[in-house]
This record gives C-alpha cells, sequence and structure tokens, in this order.
C-alpha cells in the first residue's frame, strides 16, 4: 500500500511519519500532484496558522490537488481546520470540504485555558473511522480554534463547549486531535483509516 504524506509548510508532521512507520508503514512525504494522486491512502497533518498554510498551498496549487483526491485522505489538526469552508484565524478562506465554519476558542471561566492542550474524552463517535471504539476513548488536543458540531461530524469533545473532534464527508476525513500522539488509541485511528 502507498501512503503518502502531503507536505507543506506545517510543524509536526514528522511525527506522524513516525508514528506510521511505527506500525510498519514507510509513508511518502510529497507535494508532487502525481505522487498524491496515485497514492492509496493520503494523510494531510500538521500544526501551524490558518492564512500562512492557505497561502503555501494556493501558491503551490495543492489546494486543487487536495480538493480532487478520490481516495481516502485523512486531515490531523490544521488539516481538519483548512479542510473547512472558512477559519477565523487570519480570516482565512480555506478548502471548503467541510460546510464549516473555524471558530477560535472564547474562554467563560478562569480556568478555562486557551489553547486547549491534553487528554479528552471523544463522545458520539460514528464512523469506521472508529471501529471497535467504545465512548471512554480519550486521544490527545492542542488547539486555540475548533469547528462547531455539524452535520459532518463523527466525534465530539466538550472543552468549553461541545465540537467536532472528526468530521467526514465523501472520501475526506479529519481529526481535530493528534492521533499520532494518543497512543494505542490514536494507532487504532491510524490503522482504521489505512484499512477503509
Amino acid at each position: 500500500m502507498k501512503v503518502a504524506v502531503v507536505k507543506y509548510n506545517a510543524g509536526n508532521i514528522y511525527s506522524v511519519i513516525h508514528a506510521l512507520k511505527r506500525m510498519g508503514v514507510d509513508p511518502i512525504l510529497s507535494d508532487d500532484p502525481d505522487t498524491l494522486a496515485t497514492a492509496d491512502k493520503v494523510l494531510f497533518p500538521g500544526q501551524g496558522e490558518a492564512s500562512n498554510a492557505m497561502q503555501y498551498l494556493r501558491r503551490h496549487r495543492l489546494d486543487e490537488v487536495i480538493r480532487n483526491l478520490k481516495q481516502p485522505i485523512l486531515g490531523i489538526c490544521i488539516g481538519q481546520q483548512l479542510m473547512c469552508r472558512h477559519s477565523e484565524e487570519g480570516n482565512t478562506d480555506c478548502l471548503g470540504i467541510f460546510d464549516a465554519e473555524v471558530k477560535r476558542f472564547i474562554p467563560e471561566r478562569h480556568e478555562d485555558k486557551v489553547p486547549h492542550m491534553g487528554w479528552n474524552q471523544l463522545t458520539e463517535v460514528s464512523s469506521p473511522l472508529f471501529k471497535g471504539f467504545s465512548d471512554n476513548e480519550f486521544v490527545y488536543f492542542v488547539h486555540s480554534f475548533y469547528v462547531p458540531v455539524c452535520n459532518q461530524t463523527i466525534a465530539t469533545t466538550e472543552y468549553i463547549l461541545p465540537f467536532s473532534a472528526a468530521l467526514h464527508h465523501d472520501n475526506f476525513y479529519a481529526t481535530q486531535f493528534h492521533p499520532e500522539k494518543s497512543g494505542s488509541v490514536g494507532e487504532r485511528i491510524l490503522k482504521n483509516f489505512l484499512d477503509l
């Protein structure tokens, strides 16, 4: 199986590559349209700032490439946010794969810290991505922006308010949390993605 990871100006991509290698998968890191189009599975991970990331994707025409992929693709963290319609971060128009707006967390109490960092529970999971899961699995988050719950939500988490922990539309899947930093639970999600 040929697995590709989208190469662009985002951090944390190598932790996803290392997680895949621990699972016995040797992914290709690439920004080449043909390489991405011919892969069996594509991962679109990263940490970063939405407007800079979208500028890079447009400049390298990766926005069109990602939107036109037909195989299963998994966005992670900012990958999920960039797959939405618009982000409040830098007032940025994004890829528009998910019909959702990315919002900034607004603390409501003194103990509400932004960015949201740490382990939180997944609830209302409904997707082959979460095959074999119960409603009490914990995964690792690091983010200041979130996607509200919408009709493409396939898992929710609550921090300040309920939000989309994962999204799905056609061949596009995405998680706000980091499967590659979520221990055996995250590894199961990556395996389920590769098995799609």
